[in-house]
């Protein structure tokens, strides 16, 4: 037991290389911030779209959609931040990530969102033109709202998945989590930087799984 102290919850090389590390969960933090709004954002956009049934765009963001639930997170990342440089577009790790995480999760988030809407009740758009709703309005005052109300579990689960890929940002050198443990953990030649790292992110996922159940187990489907 003492051994796996040692090397596993090293007290001098928490205390040493501690403070570095946590300052990393800010840095996680504004990723995984960055990473929602701008996949979150993008996926209602392209939903609304496809509702909307706007000309020419349902093959571009069926395309979209495709490519990027089928590419691997750290290709994306990686191809944002070694790639568009050589397009004349230069993106900093923290956007490269976020970007990369961004639009992977931008995909998921626009079938879920499409997936929302098309389980909604007919009646419901048959009540609003009852009402001489023309679509504009019904689909944001009265289709949207609950659609929005009834993605929420499956967005939040699909959420938390990809923000974990903050991870991966060590690859274009995000000073995130991970990246600074390592750094750490390579300096001192001991392990207890990851432990501490395994930590911090228990600490920032494990409320949000949690809060994941619990909307799970609501009863957001609109009667």
């Amino acid at each position: 037991m003492e051994r796996f102290a040692e090397y596993y919850l090293n007290a001098e090389v928490l205390a040493t290389y501690g403070p570095g590390i946590v300052a990393g969960l800010w840095v996680t933090l504004a990723t995984a911030a960055a990473t929602v709004a701008i996949g979150v954002g993008l996926g209602l956009l392209m939903a609304i779209a496809l509702a909307a049934h706007v000309p020419g765009v349902r093959l571009l963001i069926g395309a979209w959609i495709e490519i990027f639930r089928t590419l691997p997170q750290l290709a994306v990342i990686v191809f944002l931040y070694f790639g568009l440089p050589y397009a004349g577009l230069t993106l900093s790790p923290f956007w490269a990530t976020a970007g990369a995480l961004g639009a992977v999760l931008s995909a998921f988030a626009a079938e879920i969102f499409r997936s929302a809407i098309q389980a909604l009740p007919r009646g419901q758009w048959d009540a609003a033109a009852a009402l001489g709703f023309r679509f504009p309005a019904t689909f944001f005052l009265v289709i949207l709202p609950q659609a929005i109300r009834l993605a929420i579990p499956l967005l939040t689960n699909r959420a938390i998945a990809i923000i974990k890929g903050t991870a991966l940002g060590t690859a274009v050198s995000l000073p995130e989590i991970l990246g600074r443990a390592q750094s750490a953990m390579a300096i001192a030649a001991n392990p207890s930087p990851l432990t501490l790292a395994a930590a911090l992110y228990l600490v920032l996922f494990l409320p949000l799984v949690v809060a994941s159940r619990w909307l799970e187990g609501t009863r957001v489907v609109p009667r």
